[in-house]
């Protein structure tokens, strides 16, 4: 073993778990303490104020600039007393992560004397560098003007000594630069469209929420082994290594004991999350080895999305605390499961009920299959888009990889809720229809039976599974802004219950009866989304086979799945909705052009990098033993030595062969890079880089992952999986 690996090794060995003290408050004590509730809001503004402010978030009003300058007083003089110096516009630019531009409370004064001062001026917007952001030519480098504007559905929190206020940024111009504009855009309008479409049921019903319960699935990895991993540090996964002889094989880790160390991350990171409002619920042990899950209580859409990207920047604070670093990659080892992030998606009304969950009469599962089967027409008709909203360099390592759900976009429903959705097809308006369930249930036009909750079993392999009162958006990367995917999956629903409704009104408006109009659009709808159904093993090359037959989206090149995003369909949808602009949608497509390439560039760089100064010296000094070795032992044996050094003539044979292999690939890499470089436009490089540069990635890793196995454990420098996937 080289004398690096051994230090590095031996310093990851040696890490004792940091004690985290335990505090003295409950969970539910400590939750929100560092966030500007409602209830803390009432401490610190005026009642008469605290009214507007909430019928303004409450019903969607705009706030005037005297109304949100009493916040900002409030909000400053509690965010002071615990400690905040600074206040910052914290916003989710279309990198994926978030931004946040830090200014001091303190203000001076004409006479010279210095304040602690908020505005609700400063509090209502901010100016920050647009053009120094992801922005598909929206924003010119010349043009850097771009704006920051509060966000005040989702509460303000303090980090440390700085207030964090929620925004959106937008572009001096008006368009959406980042995810929660487009986001808010679409919870506005999928609660018109399905509260429109619930007053058929229910004339209470004045609003629809959409709900989101994401699951975080990460890596931890000791940080010296980390810190010795070039490839790990630049890009997030490992670019070379051979599998360990043990890794999930035995299927010991997933919801095995949880190691200290990393038990003691996880309540440090649950203490913290607490006080910031996140509602953190489970933890344990995912599949692979050195993985993890972390699952809140579901939220409203946009503050759970929130809550998600505060998260990941709260695992990466924490977990240098204590001596780890965490891996949100989708596939950071080869070998073993990658990391999602399930994004469990319902939608319910002010008068409490859940449109996906089965009810118990005619009149709530008349209900809850009219949306259910708007839904699967709304997957259906875009289902290339939603594979698109999910798709990015790092999340196709994972996708499709027998691990994962195919990079295919299904929906699985369960036998009953199928077998029910076969029958209404096949139903009259007069006839009766006996299920079999639990037990013996009648279904007819004026008598949905009860469905049961849960009476079928789930579906790993699909992308997008109806989970008894919910869907799971089970593709979702686990680095990825759940905001990409979830103002998508909005965006398409709300424009099928606008098409719903209109198709239902114009059959009331020609005399026809509510419930026989309803059933009638239901039954064209399940015929029509039928294609989307597929309750089968979503890994197999049969499902392949037919999802093509059966006309849904079956594009693997990532780059090329973008193109979702501009197409005529997709355009229309998104202006019918008026969550993007076909300006916004094209500008979008070029950012994950842009960035996809920049990723495989990155990879490329360092990969090249590693196995030019570091393996092939290593394999080469290694041979230079061999040879030495063969040399000296002919002299000693002549002929005999033929036999003798018969192994290490062999090895030395393999490492030429490979080490040559590696150094042409290398070169044609490289010379690939340049020719893909010279390409104007975004997506023809994009996919220059797919389909020239991923594959030699992949050719460069098989021979060096090869070589691993053969050169002398001693000299090989980088820590190997064995070493990297058990935490010590």
């Amino acid at each position: 073993m080289s004398k690096l690996r051994f230090k590095v090794l031996k310093e990851a060995s040696l890490r004792e778990a940091v004690k985290v003290e335990k505090p003295s408050k409950l969970p539910s004590e400590l939750f929100e303490s560092q966030v500007f509730t409602r209830d803390t809001m009432r401490k610190y503004i005026d009642a008469d104020v605290l009214e507007s402010l909430f019928e303004a978030i409450d019903k969607g009003k705009p706030i005037g600039r005297e109304l949100a300058s009493a916040v900002a007083n409030g909000m400053k003089k509690w965010a002071v007393e615990l400690g905040a110096t600074h206040y910052t516009h914290w916003f989710q630019p279309l990198t994926g992560g978030t931004a946040e531009k830090h200014d001091a409370f303190i203000n001076k004064e004409p006479n010279g004397k210095a304040l602690e001062e908020f505005t609700g001026k400063l509090l209502y917007q901010q100016e920050p560098d647009a053009s120094s952001f992801p922005s598909g030519g929206i924003r010119n480098t010349f043009e850097a003007r771009g704006y920051t504007a509060w966000d005040p559905s989702s509460p303000v929190f303090v980090v440390g000594d700085t207030l964090c206020i929620p925004t959106v940024f937008v572009a001096y111009t008006g368009e959406a630069l980042d995810y929660k504009a487009p986001l808010l855009r679409s919870i506005s309008v999928i609660n018109k469209a399905a509260t429109d479409v619930c007053k058929y049921f229910d004339r209470n019903v004045s609003r629809v929420y959409s709900y989101l319960g994401w699951e975080q699935e990460y890596f931890l990895v000791d940080e010296a082994l980390y810190a010795a991993r070039p490839d790990l540090m630049l890009t997030g996964r490992t670019l070379m290594g051979h599998t360990s002889a043990k890794n999930q094989q035995l299927e010991d880790h997933y919801f095995g004991s949880i190691p200290e160390r990393v038990l003691n991350f996880m309540t440090e990171l649950e203490i913290e999350a607490l006080k910031l409002g996140i509602p953190v619920k489970t933890r344990h042990n995912e599949v692979a080895p050195n993985q993890f899950e972390l699952a809140p209580i579901y939220e409203e859409c946009n503050l759970a999305n929130d809550h998600n990207l505060l998260l990941m920047s709260l695992m990466e604070k924490i977990a240098r605390k204590h001596h780890f670093r965490v891996l949100l990659h989708e596939k950071p080892f080869a070998g073993v499961n990658g990391s999602g992030k399930h994004n469990n998606w319902s939608i319910g009304t002010n008068t409490g009920v859940n449109l996906l969950s089965p009810g118990k009469n005619a009149a709530a599962n008349l209900q809850f299959v009219t949306f259910l089967v708007n839904i699967l027409m709304a997957v259906h008709k875009h289902n290339a888009l939603l594979k698109a909203s999910i798709s990015s360099a790092s999340n196709a390592h994972r996708l499709g990889a027998n691990e994962a759900p195919p990079a295919i976009v299904s929906v699985f429903l369960g036998t009953q809720i199928t077998e029910t959705l076969d029958k209404l097809e096949k139903a009259t308006t007069d006839e009766a229809i006996f299920l079999n369930a639990k037990k013996e249930m009648k279904l007819n036009v004026g008598n949905i039976p009860e469905i049961l909750l849960d009476n079928t079993d789930r579906n790993r392999t699909s992308p997008f599974a109806f989970t008894g009162n919910r869907f799971e958006f089970r593709a979702v990367g686990s680095s990825a802004n759940c905001g990409a995917a979830m103002l998508a999956l909005n965006a398409v629903v709300a424009n099928q219950l606008i098409t719903f409704k209109k198709e239902v009104d114009a059959m009331l408006n020609k005399g026809e009866a509510k419930e026989s109009a309803l059933f009638t659009v239901i039954k064209k709808y399940i015929k029509e989304s039928k294609n989307i159904r597929y309750d089968g093993n979503g890994y197999s090359d049969e499902w392949k086979s037919k999802a093509e037959k059966r006309g849904l989206d079956c594009e693997t090149s990532v780059p090329k799945i973008f193109d979702a995003y501009i197409t005529p369909e997709t355009i229309k949808m998104f202006s019918n909705t008026h969550v993007l602009t076909k300006k916004e949608l094209e500008s979008r497509c070029e950012v994950k052009w842009e960035t996809y390439t920049k990723k495989i560039q990155i990879e490329a760089r360092v990969l090249g990098d590693l196995v030019v100064n570091h393996i092939v010296p290593v394999a080469n000094r290694y041979q230079s033993f061999l040879l030495d070795n063969v040399v000296k032992m002919r002299e000693v044996f002549g002929k005999e030595s033929e036999n003798l050094t018969e192994q290490d003539r062999s090895i030395i044979r393999q490492i030429a062969e490979h080490t040559s292999t590696i150094i042409a690939k290398v070169d044609e890499m490289v010379e690939a890079r340049k020719v893909a470089n010279k390409i104007d436009s975004e997506r023809e490089k994009a996919i220059a880089y797919h389909d020239k540069i991923v594959p030699l990635l992949d050719e460069i890793r098989t021979h060096v992952d090869k070589l691993e196995l053969v050169v002398d454990d001693e000299m090989w420098a980088l820590p190997k999986y064995r070493e990297l996937l058990f935490i010590r």
